[in-house]
């Protein structure tokens, strides 16, 4: 006797489920495709035009903006380009270092948070405080704490110049960017720390595990994953950096210029084509920075567990001989 019901793998989800998903789906994607894509193509498009004004071709001064397809980009990485240099310089100093001191800190202030101890809703709501404050304004409080009249110097009884060009400048951008972003990092490991059950530390500590021991054991690989999601964002977030250093410091600083505060300054001489190619350029690299990070680290950019394995041989053999006879496969 044959089974009448067609057998149905239980990985595969029915046309009908693929469809509605599809269907359910579609708003969200065309949202993304006019909030971002959209932007992208203009973007890549404009970089291919210059800046409005006199036409070599015919002598006369022209309106429109002429077509000088890879122009921009090799003048970018031409001899002219040392301020572009400079700008990524500056971009990937201050990613690296402030998100490495930020996952420091954050982390030290996830573990705070999540002790039990008196008054714990007053210390996160004063630990997350700064980074409800807009990034404009903690530019400006920063910038008056260091002026060189400012609570700085007088705390540390020297006359240094933050706001000027150089290291200190660099320094007073890490140490503002620093206090406000760092609870970030703390907020999304101290849901990871929520997530780990209480047994498992009171397991480690009758196997005779000190502090140390479960911290690194138990609660680093346990929050790596909320840790890691942090860390990625923060990336991103701070090869973007554009707001903060032109309050504290400055426009025009080589100090403290970034990659977007370069494409800003292009936009505001009206030179839209040279903008758009650094803003291109910009994007280009931060998709190879996220895309590194995922690689690097082992999070899946696809949901692997989703997909059916392949069964071994061995597997497909024992199943074929566990069907009753009489029962077709």
């Amino acid at each position: 006797m044959r089974n009448p019901l067609p057998r149905r793998s239980p990985h595969r989800a029915p046309a009908g489920d693929n469809r509605l998903g599809a269907v359910l789906v579609s708003p969200t994607v065309l949202v993304l495709v006019l909030v971002i894509g959209y932007p992208i193509i203009a973007a890549i498009a404009q970089s291919f035009f210059g800046a409005p004004g006199f036409d070599e071709k015919t002598g006369f001064v022209s309106d429109t903006e002429p077509f000088v397809g890879l122009r921009n980009f090799t003048d970018i990485f031409g001899p002219a380009g040392d301020r572009f240099w400079n700008a990524l310089e500056n971009t990937s100093f201050f990613a690296v270092t402030t998100v490495a001191l930020e996952t420091v800190l954050g982390v030290t202030m996830a573990l705070v948070m999540n002790h039990a101890l008196r008054g714990r809703g007053i210390v996160r709501a004063s630990i997350l405080i700064p980074w409800a404050i807009p990034t404009v304004v903690s530019g400006l409080l920063w910038r008056w704490i260091f002026d060189s009249q400012g609570v700085a110097n007088a705390v540390l009884g020297t006359h240094i110049l933050w706001s000027a060009d150089g290291f200190a400048a660099q320094a007073s951008v890490i140490i503002a960017d620093v206090w406000k972003t760092a609870p970030f990092i703390g907020l999304l490991v101290l849901a990871g720390l929520q997530m780990i059950p209480e047994e498992v530390y009171e397991a480690a500590r009758i196997d005779g595990a000190n502090a140390w021991r479960r911290f690194t054991a138990l609660t680093l690989p346990l929050v790596k994953p909320a840790l890691l999601v942090a860390v990625l964002f923060r990336l991103l977030d701070a090869l973007r950096m554009f707001d903060l250093p032109y309050v504290l410091v400055g426009p025009r600083k080589p100090s403290v210029e970034t990659l977007s505060m370069l494409a800003q300054q292009e936009a505001a001489n009206v030179r839209y084509g040279a903008a758009a190619a650094y803003a291109v350029i910009l994007f280009l690299y931060v998709f190879a920075v996220a895309f590194v990070f995922i690689g690097l680290l082992g999070a899946n950019v696809f949901d692997d567990e989703a997909r059916p394995e392949k069964e071994p041989r061995r597997v497909r053999r024992s199943r074929r001989a566990e069907v009753p006879v009489g029962v077709a496969v």
